[in-house]
């Protein structure tokens, strides 16, 4: 009888073992996310020319994009075969070819940007219709209003992440409507701040982060950035991060948030100064409360406009609890 109540017993533990109700959270409960800045693969720009002739021009950061649970990235380009050029200085557009490069080496693209409605809007549907048939996630721009400031919801490690994308850099006709495709535009603050809100209380968002498309070309934050970033911390974004000036523009706390202004390019050819040569490339570690700790490194991009890290060069950093910056300064004044 013993004998039998023991195997009856040695068979419960087994079963309680392998049920996932009681199986033991294998989750870490922090999730690693790297951003970068401007990614622009334009099929008659040097980079786009690159892919075209079988290079991976993301190779040198191949490493550093792995080693993150979460790789996000701006896409500074239209992906499509159809539209007509839109009347401004700079027009992008993308051979397909692209596409399984991004999906190797990216999780997430913001695809709010300037460049985005560069061939009309047929044009921007056809990356959206692109994206979504190779299964990668984006966000900032949809097929309408509400697809364009609806969050990319990720849950990894336990954790619920909300990224949202915004773009207020001309022209303002890429900006989605009703029943119009484009980009989510952030002049119009309540609408973003909404936006905020809802990714916490309607999409249960452990951690939520805008990914703004901002600031004057070459030049310090303006005030309009310092302000916006202050009324969407204060809304509930967990940290701010921005691109779009070429530059890095620097980073500080507020309210013990993060606000990193500019990334500054990622891949992107065509400059020659070393303030637009130079990006960051910002990790972020982060849990259910928020961010633990973060770390820039910074990007060097040759004459071709590939990036390549350059471990010895110094940039900001921080971690959680502390208000202080390591090297806060900007590259460019």
């Amino acid at each position: 009888m013993l004998r039998r109540l023991f195997t009856r017993l040695t068979l419960l533990a087994c079963l309680l073992a392998f049920s996932p109700a009681m199986a033991k959270d294998n989750s870490t409960g922090k999730v690693s996310m790297i951003f970068v800045g401007d990614i622009m693969v334009a099929h008659d720009e040097e980079t786009g020319k690159l892919i075209e002739h079988g290079v991976d021009p993301f190779e040198p950061c191949a490493k550093l994009l792995k080693n993150a649970d979460i790789a996000i990235g701006n896409l500074e380009c239209v992906v499509s075969e159809k539209g007509e050029r839109v009347k401004k200085p700079y027009n992008f557009r993308a051979d397909p070819r692209c596409i399984p490069l991004l999906k190797k080496h990216f999780t997430v693209f913001s695809v709010a940007n300037n460049h985005s409605g560069d061939f009309g809007k047929a044009a921007f549907v056809e990356p959206c219709d692109r994206l979504d048939a190779a299964r990668i996630p984006y966000f900032g721009g949809g097929r309408n209003k509400a697809d364009a400031h609806k969050p990319w919801i990720i849950n990894c490690h336990g954790v619920r992440i909300a990224l949202l994308g915004y773009c207020e850099v001309f022209l303002k006709s890429f900006q989605a409507e009703d029943n119009m495709p484009g980009v989510a535009w952030s002049e119009h603050d309540d609408k973003v701040l909404a936006d905020l809100r809802a990714a916490r209380k309607q999409y249960k968002a452990d951690v939520v982060i805008p990914f703004m498309h901002w600031g004057i070309e070459d030049d310090p934050p303006s005030d309009r950035e310092k302000s916006f970033a202050r009324k969407m911390i204060d809304v509930g974004a967990d940290v701010v991060v921005g691109a779009h000036p070429h530059v890095t523009q620097g980073a500080e706390y507020y309210k013990g948030h993060l606000i990193v202004y500019s990334l500054g390019n990622f891949l992107f050819n065509g400059f020659k100064d070393p303030e637009n040569l130079t990006g960051w490339a910002l990790n972020l570690t982060v849990n259910k409360k928020g961010m633990v700790a973060w770390n820039t490194v910074v990007l060097r991009l040759d004459e071709h406009g590939v990036p390549h890290p350059d471990p010895k060069a110094k940039s900001p950093s921080g971690h959680c609890g502390s208000q202080q910056i390591e090297l806060k300064s900007n590259y460019r004044k």
